[in-house]
């Protein structure tokens, strides 16, 4: 079959070329994945330098990891002189699909939303595979939220109010850790964000052999980290659903979800079944599907459909958390 790949919005390409010129110059491979963190360590600041004389607080703290594991490092981030009573907080997974990167990639946004709603933000550093196969990943973030929820009075917000949050391997850790507190009676959380969500390990939609070869985080990049995430496990029944949240045989009972994904990238398929299979079980979720939207456009680009989709996550945000 031909898989003829869905256009890029015009107006999106200048910054999909930018996107690709600074952060995927080397192609994702077993052998380059440690080449792509140098890479992204050097494209990332550190947090003194991200945060400038913006008017936040912030520290690093060390809570308990799973039982046997290192203990988890959390970034905190406040707003200057402390919330106010009742703030709503956002615990933040980041992206790099489960391989790269680190908690900063999504300091930014827990940045701004301090300075202009007030809410206090936690962003989660996660063992990254190969070195540490799955689940540490998603038991280290379940960890990372506990403890934050269960601190709640000391880092200055209503437990009530948490929401979690990640972007592409994120969006994934995000359901992930949803699923983990719901099967284990864990941290109520408010709603769930999940931004071009990384949730199926089989890479076998047509939307991933649409952007074979194309485009930001392709289909070649997904099998090489779902390869190093499940190692010979991957694509076996042999899965637990809060490594891989797109095989959860019962995705009911979880906290609202917006969900949203470009039209022309990997993701989009396995982003539209899992709203869909949400809604079959009676649960919230907001999709959201952007014309002609590579993968990570809404951050990378100033087009108006960026704009679109940067407003509609702000009106989802407003209405589940009262920002």
């Amino acid at each position: 079959m031909n898989y003829v790949p869905v256009p890029y919005d015009p107006e999106l390409e200048e910054g999909l070329a930018a996107f690709l010129a600074a952060v995927e110059v080397v192609p994702l491979r077993a052998d380059t994945i440690v080449r792509n963190r140098e890479h992204f360590a050097e494209l990332i600041p550190p947090m003194e330098v991200i945060v400038g004389d913006r008017p936040v607080q912030w520290w690093d703290v060390d809570v308990p990891g799973p039982e046997g594991a290192p203990d988890v490092t959390l970034t905190v981030v406040r707003p200057k002189g402390g919330p106010k009573p009742g703030a709503a907080a956002i615990y933040e997974i980041h992206g790099g699909g489960m391989v790269l990167g680190t908690r900063f990639f999504g300091v930014e946004g827990l940045i701004q939303s301090a300075i202009e709603h007030g809410t206090v933000g936690v962003a989660v550093e996660y063992r990254l595979a190969p070195e540490h196969p799955a689940p540490a990943q998603a038991e280290d973030c379940y960890a990372g939220l506990v403890w934050t929820a269960e601190h709640a009075k000391e880092l200055g917000f209503d437990p009530s109010r948490l929401l979690v949050s990640g972007f592409s391997a994120g969006g994934g850790l995000t359901a992930a850790v949803a699923i983990m507190a719901r099967d284990r009676q864990g941290p109520t959380v408010a709603g769930l964000y999940m931004g071009a969500p990384m949730i199926d390990d089989r890479n076998t939609s047509v939307s991933s052999r649409q952007y074979d070869g194309i485009g930001a985080w392709d289909r070649n990049n997904n099998d090489t980290a779902w390869t190093a995430i499940l190692g010979e496990r991957r694509g076996s029944a042999d899965v637990l659903p809060h490594e891989v949240p797109a095989r959860a045989a019962d995705l009911s009972g979880l906290p609202p979800a917006f969900v949203e994904v470009g039209a022309a990238e990997v993701f989009r398929d396995e982003a539209v079944e899992f709203a869909t299979r949400v809604w079959a079980t009676g649960g919230q979720a907001e999709l959201h599907v952007w014309a002609g939207g590579y993968h990570g456009f809404s951050g990378s680009s100033d087009a108006p459909v960026a704009h679109a989709a940067q407003a509609a996550k702000l009106s989802w945000l407003q209405r589940i958390l009262d920002v």
